[in-house]
C-alpha cells in the first residue's frame, strides 16, 4: 500500500509532507464527590507528568488537563487515574461525554497514521493511468443482440 500511496506522489509530483500540526487537546476530568479532595490530589499528580498541563477546572470537582493527542489520550489519563484509587464521576452526562471524546480521539489517532490524500493534481495520476490501459469505443454486447429492436 506505501509503495502505490508513494507512487502516485511521485506522479504527481507531490513531495512526502508530514501531517499538519497538531493542537493541544484541553479537557476536564471530574471525580465523584466521595472521598473529599480527589481533585486538588489529582492535580498534583498529573502536574509530575511530562507534556501534560493540568489545572483546576471550573468545576469544583474538576481538574483541566492539556495534552497532545500524540503523548496521550483522555481515556488513557482516566485509565491510570483509576489504578491509582482515583473515582471518575459516574453521571450519565460525564459517561457520555467520555464515550464521545474517546471516539473522537481514537478516530483522530487512525487518520494521523493514514497516507496524506493527494487532493491537488490528482487528475494527472488518472490521466497517466488511462494513457497506459487499453481504451477505445467498444460495445460489449454481441453483434445479434446488438441490431435487434
Amino acid at each position: 500500500m506505501k509503495d502505490r500511496v508513494q507512487d502516485a506522489r511521485d506522479l504527481a509530483g507531490r513531495p512526502r509532507a508530514a501531517h499538519p500540526r497538531l493542537e493541544p487537546k484541553r479537557r476536564e476530568v471530574r471525580f465523584s464527590k466521595l472521598p473529599d479532595g480527589q481533585a486538588d490530589r489529582a492535580h498534583r499528580w498529573l502536574g509530575e507528568w511530562n507534556r501534560l498541563e493540568s489545572a483546576r477546572g471550573p468545576h469544583p470537582r474538576g481538574v483541566s488537563v492539556r495534552y497532545l493527542l500524540t503523548d496521550y489520550t483522555l481515556e488513557g489519563i482516566e485509565e491510570r487515574l483509576q489504578a491509582r484509587g482515583f473515582h471518575l464521576d459516574n453521571t450519565l452526562y460525564s459517561k457520555l461525554v467520555r464515550a464521545l471524546v474517546a471516539f473522537s480521539e481514537q478516530t483522530q489517532l487512525r487518520n494521523l497514521q493514514t497516507p496524506e490524500r493527494l487532493l491537488k493534481q490528482s487528475n494527472e495520476v488518472y490521466v497517466q493511468a488511462w494513457e497506459h490501459h487499453p481504451h477505445g469505443d467498444r460495445d460489449e454486447m454481441p453483434p445479434e443482440l446488438r441490431e435487434y429492436r
